[in-house]
């Protein structure tokens, strides 16, 4: 897989570092409707100093270029240190690239997964895209999958950061569970403005 050689070490984590959680909101399968994504912008995993919002395209093609506008127009972009994502496939499978989002943004991206991704079955899945190629390409652009212990194994992808620096703002953004904290209520707050009321574990 490719990796960007753009990962720098940070000089200094403080322990109160500002980091935008997103993730999306629930939806139906295989339309092409607005689906809503949320962003938290937390001090580590303490205090929650923002929400933001923005939409996508089920199935579409714009999370990446979405979530770059969010960051770059959002008030507190110049505080952010990390941007953290719940997967790199949004609203189905709107595929996001990491490495532009880190690009043009000049934020580190570190991607969140409880479980290892099954890559032969992504790959299958967006087959049935005429721009396949290209979705495919976004993923393999996220690069290494590591594999931490963070209360409980979580697999992440990073770009635009050392993994020795990931790990540990993962270390001080975990706080209720084995999710970062900006992540976990990014997950919450979208499932429950969609749906009514956030169900099951986050």
């Amino acid at each position: 897989m490719n990796e960007i050689t753009l990962n720098k070490k940070f000089r200094n984590i403080k322990k109160e570092i500002r980091i935008l959680g997103i993730d999306d909101s629930p939806f139906p399968a295989h339309t092409n409707q607005l689906v809503m994504v949320i962003g938290t912008v937390f001090r580590a995993g303490e205090w929650l100093d923002g929400v933001l919002r923005t939409f996508i395209h089920g199935d579409g093609s714009d999370a990446t270029t979405k979530i770059i506008d969010m960051v770059n127009s959002t008030r507190h972009k110049d505080q952010l240190g990390v941007i953290m994502l719940e997967g790199v496939t949004f609203g189905g499978f709107n595929v996001i690239n990491i490495q532009e989002i880190f690009i043009k943004t000049g934020v580190p991206v570190i991607v969140i997964m409880r479980k290892f991704p099954n890559f032969e079955k992504i790959k299958n899945a967006l087959k049935r895209f005429d721009d396949c190629d290209k979705r495919w390409q976004d993923i393999l652009d996220a690069g290494k999958v590591y594999e931490i212990e963070n209360h409980e194994n979580i697999y992440i992808q990073i770009n635009g950061i050392d993994i020795e620096d990931a790990k540990e703002i993962i270390r001080l953004s975990t706080t209720r569970s084995a999710i970062p904290e900006p992540v976990r209520v990014a997950h919450i707050i979208a499932a429950g403005v969609v749906t009514g009321e956030s169900k099951g574990n986050a």
